[in-house]
């Protein structure tokens, strides 16, 4: 049984330090961690899963190596205990332990939240508090530490809680708040990865599962710290009123989040068109949707508005795009217009039904204004594109056909000049 180390214990291992077995000890730890080592690097492969917690990016950074060290750690302590007193062995369990709980936390805490600022402040503060309790139980002043915490006490309805038992349920309800995070980013990742999915499908999924297995981590966590799940009932209704009118914005985006994926009327990688605002939705989120222009702006929409508001989607259908060209009076548009059509036709993305049709559309001063109009059915890739390949292809029909781009004309009439003095006398 591992239990922390008080004074007198810790003023032996000192001592058992100073003998020639520590020196056997750390050789045992040392094949320990090379062990460790290997057998991560072995079940890791040459490349590890992108995001792993469980092997990080190198053969350390993830949770399976100290976990490993420490399970080798202690059986070699079990094996050593008939022929010498561990004492390196004694000591390396408790550093393992911190440096396994320590790695679980934030690496779980990073796959949760990649983009959030405020979980960088709470690992740190959550590493320090593993390693000052590492160093308290190490050191022998955490007995001390629980003992006078057990005096601290006060009464929670019919129940008396102590300082110890608060904070062992804190830690406790930490615990399972991080498993219940693993557990729902494990999940989510293996939804996203599928392929021939919907991915908006997915993504409710994945919100779904995570937002079960978070509630009961808290259900679980509220019972570890020590509070009455049945008096939540009566607390529930009065905080859930008081609740209701100042969160109804946020719990309007996060259903509107839920009924926009499963009615799939905007998925992942649809363009769209909301408030002058027109790019391609790269997540749909539990509260909001992100949505990236072509130049690289992202916009966050809170779901709410893309539910009341009236929302453009054009990969729903085949968008209709229009290009424009000036031709000089004269032309034989009778013979023009056909070739034309079979022209732009013929330009990679642009479908076959409806079919290209290109119009007269005014009679400018300078010459006759045609209008192009084709449909593509990927707008996600691009329209500039696929418009320059349909205006290369125009040109090429009019270089062809002879046919002229007219410049623009102007007609300048001279006013008669007036006569001088001398001339106007001589006439007279």
């Amino acid at each position: 049984m591992i239990r922390p180390i008080n004074a007198d214990e810790l003023q032996g291992l000192l001592v058992t330090l100073e003998q020639p077995g520590a020196l056997v000890e750390l050789g045992a730890m040392l094949l320990c961690l090379s062990l460790a080592w290997l057998g991560v690097r072995a079940l890791r492969g040459e490349q590890a899963e992108e995001g792993s917690i469980w092997f990080g990016r190198r053969v350390h950074d993830g949770v399976l190596f100290p976990l490993l060290a420490l399970a080798l750690v202690f059986a070699a302590k079990l094996l050593l205990m008939g022929t010498l007193t561990p004492a390196v062995l004694r000591l390396a369990i408790p550093v393992l332990m911190a440096l396994v709980l320590t790695r679980v936390t934030v690496l779980v805490l990073r796959a949760s939240f990649p983009q959030s600022h405020w979980m960088r402040l709470i690992e740190r503060s959550f590493a320090w508090m593993v390693w000052l309790a590492a160093v308290l139980w190490v050191t022998g002043a955490l007995p001390l530490m629980l003992e006078a915490m057990d005096g601290v006490s006060w009464t929670m309805g019919n129940h008396e809680v102590t300082l110890r038992r608060f904070l062992e349920g804190l830690l406790t309800a930490g615990v399972v708040m991080v498993l219940a995070l693993w557990a729902a980013s494990g999940i989510e990742r293996k939804l996203l990865r599928r392929t021939g999915g919907d991915l908006s499908i997915e993504k409710l999924a994945a919100n779904v599962v995570r937002a079960l297995l978070l509630f009961v981590g808290l259900l679980f966590a509220l019972s570890a710290v020590g509070i009455d799940l049945t008096a939540l009932g009566v607390l529930g209704g009065a905080v859930g009123v008081g609740l209701g009118f100042g969160l109804q914005k946020i719990a309007a985006n996060y259903i509107s989040g839920f009924v926009i994926l499963a009615e799939r009327s905007l998925r992942i990688g649809d363009t769209v068109k909301i408030d002058s605002f027109e790019g391609r939705i790269t997540d749909i989120r539990t509260r909001y949707t992100l949505i990236r222009a072509r130049d690289g702006r992202e916009a966050i929409v809170p779901n709410e508005m893309l539910i009341t508001q009236r929302v453009e989607n054009s990969s729903l259908a085949d968008q209709r795009i229009t290009a424009g060209v000036q031709v000089a009076y004269g032309t034989d548009l009778r013979s023009l217009l056909p070739q034309l059509e079979a022209a732009v036709i013929k330009v990679s993305r642009v479908v076959e039904f409806p079919a290209p049709a290109v119009r007269l559309m005014n009679f400018a001063p300078d010459g006759l204004d045609l209008a192009v109009h084709f449909w593509i059915i990927d707008p996600e890739n691009g329209i500039d594109s696929v418009r320059s390949d349909v205006n290369f292809a125009v040109l090429q029909v009019l270089n062809d056909n002879g046919v002229e781009i007219p410049y623009p004309q102007r007609v300048v009439h001279m006013a008669p000049a007036a006569p001088t003095p001398a001339v106007a006398a001589a006439t007279s």
